[in-house]
């Protein structure tokens, strides 16, 4: 039996767009265009967690907790969502490009990314409607235990721009059933934490918490926010008096129970 070509997957993904086998025929002709051990493709919106279209994986501790934990708040903390938030370009990002100056050292790292195995990933991130975008990530964990060569790279960037328009056109009519929502994430969480905990918090230092929890130094979040780092140390003592707290790990478990699906980092300034 002969092997279907590249090309000729690509024409089946096209012919595909806006029918409900559009999302196997890409992962096919993606299978078969770039070498990677998993991959997903995920709907983020402005004010409910993500939906997921497609997750596969020979390893099953990769998406083992997508359900569980990423979906229903783990997300927030993830790169790729900030992506997002920021209201990033499109492109192709690399995990290890974007991803904060700490994140490998936060709690989210330790105690889910860790987890999931992964060594390396890549996401074809669009913007199919104005308040919704789409990645396509691509990842490589414990199966190959390697990450992307310089050729597979390359080989991305070089499709990548297919990738994007591919999605933009499938998920064109997507819309966020908040898309008018206009709460701040930030208020959000802490009008969550004054009545769940009695932690009353002040819009900046909820976002510094935020900021924190994602993997961001006080450099980091200087930077973001626009102050300077002596002023985020003053933010985190006074974050960590109310809080009762003495470190990163113990604020990570005090606030994530309370991140919820309603967008809560929506409202962080803008990196």
């Amino acid at each position: 039996m002969n092997q279907i070509s590249e090309p000729d997957l690509l024409a089946d993904a096209i012919k595909a767009i806006g029918t409900p086998v559009f999302v196997p025929q890409l992962h096919l002709w993606l299978k078969a265009s770039l070498h990677f051990d998993n991959v997903t493709i995920l709907a983020f919106f402005d004010a409910q967690q993500p939906e997921v279209y497609l997750a596969d994986s020979a390893e099953q501790r990769v998406f083992e907790r997508m359900n569980s934990h990423y979906v229903t708040g783990a997300y927030l903390l993830d790169p790729f969502y900030a992506l997002h938030t920021k209201r990033a370009a499109e492109g192709m990002y690399r995990l290890v490009e974007i991803a904060p100056d700490q994140f490998q050292r936060n709690e989210y790292y330790k105690s889910y990314y860790q987890r999931t195995t992964l060594a390396d990933e890549v996401a074809f991130f669009s913007w199919p409607s104005q308040a919704v975008s789409m990645t396509v990530c691509i990842g490589r964990d414990a199966t190959t235990g390697s990450k992307f060569s310089s050729r597979d790279l390359k080989k991305a960037t070089h499709l990548a721009p297919i990738i994007n328009a591919l999605v933009r056109q499938n998920w064109s009519g997507i819309i966020s059933p908040r898309q008018d929502a206009s709460e701040n994430g930030v208020d959000q969480l802490r009008q969550r934490l004054n009545a769940e905990l009695g932690i009353g918090l002040s819009g900046r230092q909820a976002e510094i918490a935020i900021l924190i929890l994602q993997g961001h130094s006080s450099v980091s979040i200087g930077l973001t926010l626009g102050i300077s780092p002596q002023t985020v140390k003053v933010f985190r003592k006074q974050l960590y008096k109310k809080c009762q707290i003495s470190s990163q790990g113990e604020l990570y478990y005090l606030i994530a129970p309370h991140l919820s699906q309603q967008g809560t980092v929506q409202g962080l300034a803008k990196a």
